[in-house]
């Protein structure tokens, strides 16, 4: 067991006064049997209320609302986990889903299919002309070994960058720039595993990793598929590794776009743009 102190500071700075609009806060870890919260405080200024709530799909979310107007917003997330060691690849597939293509189990096919309809799809042909290129439309083929064939062929052939702007590039973008961030190469590997037919979502998150100065230096973000026997299983187009106690995800979504850590809006004169600051540290703080 290890114990990480998580440090995530954003803070947003404006030029004359604004009315801040409610914000959606998405900063704390999800909870799971490898996973557990042991602190978790944030200190926000100006004056606010939170609400805490859980979304559709379990993720924690507070939705702070503001009062006065404000020239600064600085919003300090301080959490301290628990996560116990795992096997990532210590697992086992049910026989009927060895090898690709199969079909969900009937009674857990309700529940999956929002995970296997596209989000892009006008790039599907750009998506199946890559796919086929690569060589992985052939079938049958080992679920596994595609998968992880495919996770590797993002993270060996494409460049990473990091990107201040805020969204998610289309899968296709991707392709044609052959570059993106974390969140890109996630978006891709996903609607790649959609256009196969197998269900997977988007997950935000930290990655603790101090020899990697790509994850560590802020969020991270990654892919998780449904496998019939071990579940969710995560996969990380960046590096091209099989999710483990290193990745520590905050929030998942069926869309890319739609768990940022910080959303919301404000109002003040046309063409106001903040200067946005970001600092994320993970640190160990040992048993």
């Amino acid at each position: 067991m290890r114990r990480l102190n998580i440090s995530h500071v954003t803070e947003y700075r404006f030029s004359t006064p604004v009315a801040l609009q409610p914000h959606r806060l998405r900063l704390r870890p999800l909870e799971s049997h490898s996973l557990r919260i042991e602190s978790s405080t944030l200190d926000i200024t100006p004056a606010h209320a939170i609400r805490w709530y859980q979304d559709v799909l379990g993720n924690s979310v507070a939705t702070v609302s503001f009062g006065d107007i404000a020239d600064t917003l600085h919003v300090l997330s301080a959490v301290v986990i628990a996560v116990y060691d795992d096997a990532p690849l210590d697992f086992l597939m049910e026989d009927y889903a060895v090898n690709c293509p199969f079909a969900y189990a009937i009674d857990e096919q309700p529940d999956l299919v929002a995970f296997e309809q596209s989000v892009y799809p006008d790039d599907r042909p750009a998506v199946h002309t890559w796919l086929n290129g690569l060589g992985l439309l052939k079938r049958p083929i080992e679920t596994f070994a595609l998968l992880s064939q495919l996770n590797c062929a993002i993270a060996n052939n494409f460049t990473y960058q990091i990107r201040e702007e805020e969204g998610v590039q289309s899968p296709a973008k991707t392709l044609r720039m052959n570059s993106g961030s974390c969140r890109d190469f996630a978006a891709l590997f996903i609607e790649a595993c959609r256009y196969m037919g197998l269900a997977s979502r988007f997950v935000s998150g930290y990655l603790h990793m101090p020899n990697n100065e790509e994850g560590n230096a802020s969020t991270h973000a990654w892919a998780e598929v449904y496998l019939p026997g071990p579940g969710w299983k995560g996969f990380d187009p960046t590096s091209g590794l099989i999710t483990g106690n290193h990745h520590i995800p905050v929030a998942v979504a069926r869309h890319p776009e739609a768990v940022p850590p910080i959303s919301g809006s404000f109002v003040g004169p046309a063409g106001l743009r903040p200067v946005l600051k970001v600092s994320v540290r993970v640190s160990d703080v040992g048993v």
